[in-house]
């Protein structure tokens, strides 16, 4: 799908969480090819914001902002005049935020509910917040402030009035050039000539590239209404497959599923199925709100009764040769 220039040309835009891999993947795709008038990097790590300075050779389009999402007087300043938000800022490691759960909330929930008022009362004209595929049918705390999240940022249209303001949300699976994917652990596992640690042989996971997620994002940036969650078709990939195509001959222990962990992942749950459509390249998950049936609905193909997806009932696998390719091109 083509992304129109003019969606973010010469216009304000701001990311939370923007010194991560997302971030600076997106920073660079907006700075080499789109135009903005300016990027705005909200983070809490000055030292992140100086490293990623460094590597943009100080381009005079970037504005860096200490900052952290649970302070909403700091986010009300930082989007003063900006026209477009993506919201990638949440505390993401399942096990810290089990064993943190306060502090989980207070980022990703109460973060989002921040980012929402500050981004009304700043009239933004399009925010999109990052999701997960922990947030379909979540089972850990960080899929459950996930979707919470998710349903904040939908709802966040009624609030908007007849404000031109528009909220959605894209929601994917595992990217394989962010610091917290199983792939950097594997990759330091055979470094260090340790065993590959799985827990389940049987586990399968969705797969993306940076690359692709910041072009999905701006193309649901593109076509949004408001109210949607946007839902890549991307392929899934056994978990013992992604071990041998990172090293053919790599031997590994089976360690038990961790708590808070799925054998398979969702991004679209049979009951969210329901109100469901698709297009060639994604799935647009509708609201299920009289002020979207009013006036807004997507006149796209619906999917089939009982349609749920799955990484273990997907059409798309990706096989060993193709993820060393992919590997090769995202990793190094």
């Amino acid at each position: 799908m083509t992304i129109p220039k003019d969606i973010v040309s010469n216009k304000t835009v701001l990311i939370t969480g923007g010194t991560g891999s997302f971030g600076q993947a997106m920073t660079r795709k907006l700075l080499d090819s789109y135009s903005p008038k300016s990027v705005r990097i909200f983070s809490r790590d000055e030292l992140k914001q100086h490293d990623m300075r460094i590597a943009f050779r100080d381009d005079d389009r970037l504005r860096f902002l200490l900052g952290d999402v649970r302070d909403q007087s700091r986010l009300q300043r930082a989007l003063e005049g900006v026209d477009v938000v993506f919201h990638a800022a949440a505390l993401k490691q399942v096990p810290a935020c089990e064993y943190n759960p306060i502090e989980a909330i207070r980022t990703n929930i109460d973060g989002a509910i921040n980012v929402i008022e500050a981004s009304l009362n700043n009239n933004v004209e399009r925010v999109i917040a990052l999701s997960t595929d922990k947030a379909a049918g979540p089972v850990n705390l960080y899929g459950a402030t996930k979707l919470c999240s998710d349903k904040l940022f939908i709802q966040a249209n009624n609030y908007a009035g007849k404000r031109p303001i528009r909220f959605s949300v894209v929601r994917y699976g595992n990217v394989m050039a962010s610091r917290g994917s199983v792939i950097p652990l594997f990759q330091k596992q055979l470094t260090e000539g340790k065993t590959l640690t799985i827990t389940d042989e049987r586990m399968t996971r969705f797969w993306i590239t940076l690359d692709q997620a910041t072009d999905f994002v701006l193309t649901s940036l593109s076509m949004m209404l408001g109210g949607e969650i946007f839902v890549p078709k991307i392929p899934s990939m056994k978990i013992t497959e992604l071990a041998y195509a990172i090293d053919e001959a790599a031997e590994f222990s089976i360690q038990g599923i961790r708590p808070g962990e799925k054998l398979h992942e969702f991004l679209i749950t049979s009951e969210e199925g329901r109100h469901t459509v698709q297009l060639q390249d994604r799935f647009i998950v509708e609201p299920e709100f009289h002020w979207w049936k009013a006036s807004k609905e997507h006149t796209h193909e619906r999917v089939p009764e009982g349609f749920s997806y799955t990484s273990e009932n997907n059409s798309e696998w990706i096989n060993r040769e193709v993820m060393r390719q992919l590997l090769t091109l995202n990793l190094h």
